[in-house]
């Protein structure tokens, strides 16, 4: 993919000495990376941005992409677009690039290493139902950094979360992420399962039997070292039933305002930590959707 002729940079930096830089790198700011296209729909992702920019007295960073045929980028562009935003964002990072957005953006997110994705709702469909654009799906499947969704308008910081889990390492890796970003926001864990066959199997006994292994496996995802801290904070549930339902349902029971998905990535949400329910969830859930991509050591 060709570069971007031309970008707003950040103010000069002054040169320093290594110990210096060793030090920039140990105090490096939580950086917030917004993907917005500047149109109405754009301040609910806006705000959430700028929540979570105060929350880790971090960076924000506002990226637009501009479409090939409409010009390069040049200073007057960019300040338009600056002019566009609220008083609160202005002093935010703005970088104005040229190319295919998906792919632009995604980049963009990995040179900076910026530390989280926050993303809007794509666009409507006549019956109101939500659907992806291809932007925001293509950075979901790809992007290194986990993914926010938004589709609420933010009046505060999230206080509580539902954590879909399969017991696998990347919904364990999902659930550490999510708690780390959102320290303060209480976390109901959600196992989904069913009794295979269970039209032909009468037995009660077979039931409990497969309830009783999907307690066990819960209970050792929730003993992991890296899990067990967090105790205090989680209200973990294994639930009978198809796995959308059941955390849909979990979604209106808590009142969460916030759901935690993880994905393998680039294969795609066939290959989702919740299996081929998770495109369907991101898509039927009224709250905003945190996706994170697993990552192999």
């Amino acid at each position: 993919m060709a570069r971007p002729r031309w970008r707003v940079a950040p103010p000069a930096r002054r040169a320093f000495s290594t110990e210096h830089q060793r030090g920039a790198i140990m105090a490096r700011v939580f950086e917030t990376l917004l993907a917005s296209d500047f149109t109405a729909r754009s301040d609910r992702p806006l705000d959430r941005a700028l929540q979570v920019a105060r929350e880790k007295n971090g960076k924000l960073v506002i990226a637009h992409v501009l479409e090939k045929g409409d010009g390069d980028p040049d200073p007057a562009t960019v300040e338009r677009l600056r002019a566009d935003l609220p008083q609160e964002a202005r002093d935010a990072e703005l970088v104005v690039l040229t190319g295919s957005a998906p792919k632009v953006l995604t980049q963009l997110a990995a040179e900076r290493g910026s530390d989280l994705i926050v993303a809007g709702v794509a666009r409507y469909n006549s019956i109101g139902d939500y659907m992806l654009g291809t932007a925001v799906d293509h950075i979901v499947r790809n992007a290194e950094a986990p993914v926010l969704v938004v589709r609420a308008r933010a009046t505060g910081p999230y206080t509580h979360m539902v954590v879909a889990t399969d017991l696998s390492d990347c919904s364990r890796a999902a659930l550490l992420t999510a708690a780390g970003l959102f320290p303060d926001a209480a976390i109901t864990l959600i196992h989904a399962f069913h009794v295979p066959y269970e039209g032909w199997l009468k037995s009660d006994d077979v039931k409990q039997e497969v309830r009783a292994e999907a307690w066990e496996g819960l209970d050792a995802f929730l003993a992991h070292a890296d899990v067990s801290p967090l105790s205090a904070r989680i209200k973990a549930l294994a639930e009978e039933g198809e796995t959308g339902g059941v955390i849909l349902g979990q979604l209106k029971s808590t009142g969460a305002d916030l759901l935690v998905l993880g994905t393998h990535g680039r294969s795609g949400f066939s290959h989702a930590t919740i299996g081929s329910q998770a495109e369907a969830l991101l898509a039927a859930a009224d709250v905003d959707v945190l996706m994170v991509r697993e990552h192999k050591a």
